[in-house]
């Protein structure tokens, strides 16, 4: 059973089955592989700007690229997985990473690092679309805020990852160790998908974004045209379009701040960053659970992107203490809105069938402010400085507030 569309789904199911956390783990692990290898490129920038003589705007698409591929990607997965169903998409994601990051251990020029990273990026554009497909399917609805609380931690937990291990790993043997142990990891994670994933029996089944068999028959014609003309699916995905330009623009570039204008050293550095991540750690899964277990998904979202503002105001300003106690606070802050976005998507779409397409539109934004931060960020940091660059991320900020409060969840 390889597609979502085998699948039928009871209406009594009210708690997951034992293998749905085994799903959720492989599912988790594979997430990790694209994220680690997508936060490769910020802690050792500097050691890439010298080695392919890149300017602080161009070394920005080196990150953009990555999320190119996942933007171009992130309608057509949506079709791509109810063709060739959840786990063959999710094999030829985790397999794009393994790819990507093998050739670009071996390369000497920018333009071939920057192709290397866009078949990297079509990891990431498939397993997002995957991972929240399938942990739907198997968990049901009223749970699927605390797994999908838990699976975005994939993010701050592969980036942690590769800011703590990837300066050492350059020290060691250069630039490209780092691109190996990243395939490697991927390789590893292939083999678990491979060996672990599978459909849900109709015991087993949470609910299914993806079948077709629950809905009444009078929307089935309808179903993506429902949900591409959903105002609500729009909004949201402007919000999260604004949350992640300012992550990205941020998570690429402060690193390198640190270090070229606060004289920090590489790892210390990327360390100091990475307590960002490490509260998001905590702080995703809290959002999950608290969105399941209060009901305030748009409200969660709403807080902490207004938090967000006047944290971009500071990161250039302050020094010492002050340095690791904002990324931490920008860390807490942020963590809610991953969880209660992804949350959001099934609440806000018109029928359970158009959920999958939802995801694939929520992936689109998600993918395009990747892809539009690092380079926007580095040439503003060029032309108008550190602080200035902040300073524009504040009506990315306003922009965000004011999307998902427009949009009316279910």
């Amino acid at each position: 059973m390889t597609g979502a569309q085998a699948v039928s789904i009871p209406k009594s199911v009210t708690k997951p089955s034992a293998y749905a956390w085994v799903i959720l783990a492989v599912l988790y692990i594979a997430s990790v592989a694209s994220a680690l290898n997508q936060f490769k490129v910020p802690p050792v920038l500097p050691v890439l700007i010298r080695a392919f003589h890149l300017s602080l705007g161009n070394a920005g698409m080196l990150m953009s690229i990555f999320s190119c591929t996942g933007f171009l990607l992130a309608l057509p997965a949506g079709f791509i997985m109810h063709r060739l169903g959840l786990k063959s998409t999710g094999l030829i994601a985790v397999g794009a990473v393994l790819i990507g990051s093998g050739l670009g251990s071996f390369c000497s020029t920018a333009n071939s690092m920057l192709a290397s990273r866009f078949i990297e990026g079509a990891g990431i554009g498939l397993i997002t679309i995957v991972a929240p497909a399938a942990i739907s399917i198997w968990f049901p609805a009223e749970m699927r805020g605390t797994p999908l609380g838990l699976w975005t931690t994939c993010m701050p937990v592969g980036n942690i990852i590769m800011f703590n291990l990837a300066p050492w790993l350059v020290k060691l043997a250069g630039w490209q160790l780092v691109w190996k142990v990243g395939a490697a990891f991927s390789l590893a994670a292939l083999i678990l998908f491979w060996g672990f994933f599978r459909m849900p029996k109709p015991e087993e089944a949470g609910g299914n974004p993806l079948s077709s068999e629950t809905e009444p028959e009078h929307e089935k014609p309808h179903s993506h045209g429902k949900a591409m003309a959903n105002t609500g699916l729009w909004l949201i995905t402007l919000q999260f379009l604004c949350y992640n330009l300012i992550c990205l623009a941020l998570g690429t570039y402060y690193p390198t701040f640190l270090n070229s204008v606060r004289n920090y050293t590489l790892s210390a550095a990327s360390f100091t960053f990475s307590l960002c991540t490490i509260a998001a750690v905590f702080s995703q899964p809290l959002g999950g659970y608290l969105s399941d277990r209060l009901g305030m998904r748009k409200l969660l979202i709403v807080i902490s992107s207004i938090l967000m503002a006047p944290i971009c105001l500071f990161p250039f300003l302050v020094t010492g203490w002050m340095i690791p106690a904002l990324i931490i606070g920008l860390g807490v802050v942020s963590g809610a809105i991953v969880p209660a976005t992804f949350a959001a998507i099934p609440e806000v779409m018109g029928s359970r069938q158009s959920a999958g397409l939802g995801m694939a539109v929520l992936a689109l934004g998600q993918n395009l402010g990747m892809f539009i931060g690092p380079m926007m960020f580095g040439g503003l940091a060029e032309s108008i400085g550190w602080t200035g660059a902040g300073y524009a991320l504040i009506p990315v900020c306003t922009i965000g507030v004011i999307a998902v409060c427009l949009a009316k969840f279910r």
